[in-house]
């Protein structure tokens, strides 16, 4: 393999809206439970729920009535403010959360998890609201090109699509899919589309944010690979898988929910409790999947496999000698298919916070010289006329103290160098 050119920063994005402008609440109430309503004071309300953010003296905190019973929940640490340009309410998958807005800057207040199921269904807002609809996102991370089955990148009117985790104030469970286009040569990123999924092995009706997302373009069809991140809890449910799903819609605008099936991956002899990061190519002979594999929560490594069919793969290889590395991107180099991946800053030096390139044995063939921020940003390479762009992310947080982590991060562009 050729040296590879070496990567500089850019620039750097950072969409971040509680409602996503463009849209609104249906007249059946939401599609999926991701939807936000900010005002002077605003609540969302169904025949099952009614939630909306409220000032006492100087805090804000959070009414929830549910099951015939209201509480109000107010944080010693985070509810305290200063000024209040505007007051926001959120529901993200089982979490609902109470914001307030001083100037640009929204911040967490009182949050309460209300579980699964299908409390969220009719949701309406209620109140005084400037504006109701989606819920956006307080960071995007995960980013992965929307491809065609073979790999390359799909595009539209100049722009390349992306996949992207939409961070929300808890966490895993309340991220969620979300498609963008990016214009390779202003930078400009712009929102597209929020994917939502249903589960055979949940809750009845359950919707969920399930995100680390590949979308493909596959015929007239889009497949859809997403890891199951929407459920997961450290404590009462660590499980994570890959499933697929498959839709004839335009995936590309607009909110979708899509029913999936698990994925199969080949995991003998890696002691796995849970797969990730999912990515789909066809070499023009069979299929090639990328993924992450944990032996525990939370160590982990990537993985490849390959089939004839998506329902019958066989393991290529396993990093498996790595505790921390994820993120897996299928790329053609000098007309090989490379496995790039992300070494987090927990890995042991010389490999720590950079990024490996593996041949399809998973064997370690070089590193791309690149930036490497904060958390594990994943490789994503775009070629463009002039060399490559370099689509990753960091760790940084928005929301305040109370949002926690997942709410990273800042969209980091590089370029690669002449030369």
């Amino acid at each position: 393999m050729s040296p590879l050119p070496r990567f500089v920063e850019v620039a750097r994005r950072r969409p971040v809206a509680l409602v996503q402008p463009g849209t609104t609440i249906g007249p059946d109430g939401p599609v999926a439970p991701y939807v936000a309503a900010r005002g002077p004071a605003p609540a969302l309300t169904s025949s099952a729920v009614t939630l909306r953010p409220v000032r006492l003296g100087r805090r804000v905190g959070l009414e929830a009535t549910y099951g015939g019973q209201t509480r109000r929940l107010l944080s010693a640490r985070h509810g305290w403010v200063r000024d209040v340009d505007e007051l926001g309410v959120t529901v993200t998958g089982p979490v609902a959360t109470a914001w307030s807005r001083q100037g640009t800057t929204w911040t967490a207040r009182a949050r309460t998890a209300l579980g699964l199921g299908g409390w969220w269904r009719g949701l309406r807002p209620d109140g005084d609201v400037a504006a109701s609809g989606a819920f956006g996102q307080l960071g995007l991370r995960d980013l992965r090109l929307v491809t065609h089955a073979d790999g390359a990148a799909y595009t539209e009117g100049g722009s390349v699509l992306l996949t992207a985790s939409s961070a929300g104030p808890g966490g895993f469970r309340t991220g969620h899919t979300s498609v963008w286009s990016l214009d390779p040569t202003s930078l400009a990123l712009a929102h597209r589309a929020d994917l939502f999924f249903r589960r055979d092995d949940v809750v009845a009706g359950g919707v969920h944010g399930d995100h680390a997302t590949h979308l493909v373009r596959d015929g007239g069809a889009w497949m859809v690979a997403t890891s199951t991140w929407g459920t997961f809890d450290e404590v009462r449910r660590p499980q994570v898988g890959v499933r697929l799903g498959l839709s004839w819609a335009d995936l590309t605008r607009g909110q979708h929910v899509l029913d999936t099936r698990p994925l199969a991956l080949p995991v003998d002899g890696l002691a796995s409790v849970g797969t990730w990061d999912p990515q789909l190519v066809h070499d023009g002979t069979r299929w090639l999947v990328a993924f992450v594999s944990a032996r525990r929560f939370f160590s982990f490594h990537p993985a490849l496999a390959a089939g004839r069919d998506l329902d019958d793969l066989a393991p290529l290889g396993a990093a498996s000698d790595r505790v921390s590395c994820e993120g897996p991107v299928l790329t053609r180099l000098d007309g090989d298919w490379r496995l790039l991946a992300s070494d987090s800053r927990d890995e042991a030096a010389p490999r720590r916070a950079g990024y490996p390139v593996f041949d399809l044995a998973m064997t370690e063939v070089g590193r791309l010289d690149a930036t490497y921020p904060t958390n594990v940003p994943w490789p994503t390479l775009l070629g463009v006329d002039d060399g490559w762009l370099m689509v990753g992310f960091d760790g940084t947080p928005y929301g305040g103290g109370l949002a926690g982590y997942g709410t990273h991060g800042d969209v980091v562009l590089q370029r690669s160098l002449p030369g």
